[in-house]
């Protein structure tokens, strides 16, 4: 049986939202065996998530939600790859401002399993950055991607259009916070941590945002 891992690639553009653009890093994450991948948030640059696929059938495009840093490149690697865009429905507008002439290839449900190389990853609607961002778990590899949901250090901002702060810290407290302590936290930027290395801090967050 073919060994499931878990690939990063970093990508860098720009992101901007009500009239600001600022440079970023993005991780892109790729799940997946020797013969097929599943892609976390293609950012920025599709050939080069192309070559970091590295031949192998490309199952879905996955989007934690529709900033144009995290779907830039979402149309292109589909059109190269044959592979469905998938987003929540909820983030349909933002993905508009980015790509108003094509429409994403199917909706993620919360709940809903995704299946790559045998793998599960489940679906966690977690609005707060986005109305539509969602987190992906994978019990099997102790591992949950989280967009720009949860960071190593906190929250992802809420301070642009369609965010909302007690709506993101109450995602993180009743969706993410209940997982194994011991889940690996692999991001939208910046670096991993674990579910057990934030848990500590929710208070302070609250504390801080009001």
């Amino acid at each position: 049986m073919s060994t499931v891992r878990v690939g990063r690639l970093t990508t860098s553009g720009t992101f901007s939202l009500d009239g600001g653009t600022w440079e970023v890093d993005n991780n892109v994450w790729i799940v997946g065996d020797e013969d097929e991948a599943l892609v976390v948030d293609a950012a920025h640059d599709a050939d080069a998530i192309a070559r970091a696929l590295d031949g192998r059938r490309l199952t879905a495009i996955v989007c934690t939600h529709a900033h144009d840093d995290h779907i830039g490149a979402a149309p292109a690697l589909a059109e190269a790859t044959g592979a469905p865009v998938l987003l929540h429905p909820d983030d349909r507008p933002l993905w508009d401002l980015t790509h108003p002439g094509r429409a994403p290839d199917g909706e993620l449900a919360d709940g809903q399993t995704l299946t790559v190389a045998g793998t599960g990853l489940t679906v966690l609607h977690t609005p707060g950055h986005a109305p539509g961002a969602v987190c992906l778990y994978a019990p099997e590899l102790g591992t949950v991607f989280t967009g720009d949901t949860l960071f190593a250090g906190g929250p992802g901002a809420t301070g642009r259009s369609f965010s909302h702060f007690p709506t993101i810290i109450g995602s993180i407290r009743d969706r993410l916070l209940t997982l194994p302590p011991e889940t690996v936290v692999r991001t939208g930027h910046g670096e991993s941590t674990t579910i057990g290395a934030e848990a500590p801090h929710l208070q302070e967050w609250i504390d801080r945002g009001h």
